[in-house]
């Protein structure tokens, strides 16, 4: 069974990088919530509670597959999170889903390509995702959908009980650290935007959690230290 109880060891380190990627962006009325698939249920859940509370008329649920969502999406995970917030009482008619993008570019671009095809005029976005996916969804959409005034958000859970509702810390940490390096790698390459500096705390965090053997997400062929 997975564990989900940060070691010691690690604990300030990882405590490091997810107050680093927590953008502290307060949820607010926009013209459409953009909802990023995944693993993380939360996320669909988040939103479906966010949309009650009215901060927003219309919903895009992004995303396909990952080979880690597919027995819990056989359709995708943009088609089980439209499932799960019609499920929580959010209208048929408020929700699109963008069902084909595999990367974080892809969730930005194609879910406004949706917009633009239903006549949805979006001058501003919230992104729900993922705790250490914010910095890099607001990264991509600066370059991507620089236009448009964006903010991210994520379900406001504590670390701990954010670990306990994944069931499995290891994972937790490897998607922080992986978050981490790609802020450096992809703006390295182009992908989002420069301005997501990383300090040295964060650096030397990221380091040790390297050296500590979490490095399942971190982009294949690349330096460990970026």
């Amino acid at each position: 069974m997975p564990n989900v109880r940060i070691p010691a060891g690690v604990r300030e380190d990882v405590e490091t990088l997810w107050e680093y990627h927590d953008l502290r962006q307060d949820p607010r009325e926009v013209d459409v919530c953009i909802g990023l698939g995944g693993h993380d249920t939360g996320v669909a859940d988040y939103t479906a509670d966010l949309y009650h509370q009215g901060y927003f008329p219309r919903i895009v649920f992004t995303g396909a597959n990952a080979t880690t969502t597919l027995e819990a999406f056989p359709h995708g995970e943009a088609v089980g999170y439209r499932e799960r917030a019609v499920a929580q009482g959010v209208p048929d008619d408020a929700v699109l889903i963008e069902p084909l993008a595999r990367n974080t570019a892809e969730n930005v671009e194609y879910s406004r390509k949706v917009l633009s095809e239903h006549a949805i005029e979006a001058r501003s976005v919230m992104f729900v995702t993922k705790p250490y996916h914010q910095r890099r969804v607001f990264a991509t959409c600066q370059v991507v959908w620089p236009e448009v005034e964006a903010y991210c958000v994520s379900p406001p859970l504590p670390l701990d009980e954010y670990v306990s509702s994944i069931g499995d810390v290891d994972r937790v940490i490897d998607m922080l650290v992986g978050d981490t390096q790609r802020l450096t790698v992809y703006a390295e390459k182009g992908f989002i935007a420069t301005d997501q500096e990383v300090p040295g705390d964060v650096q030397g965090a990221f380091d040790r959690l390297v050296a500590a053997g979490y490095t399942s997400r971190l982009v294949p062929e690349e330096p460990l230290h970026v």
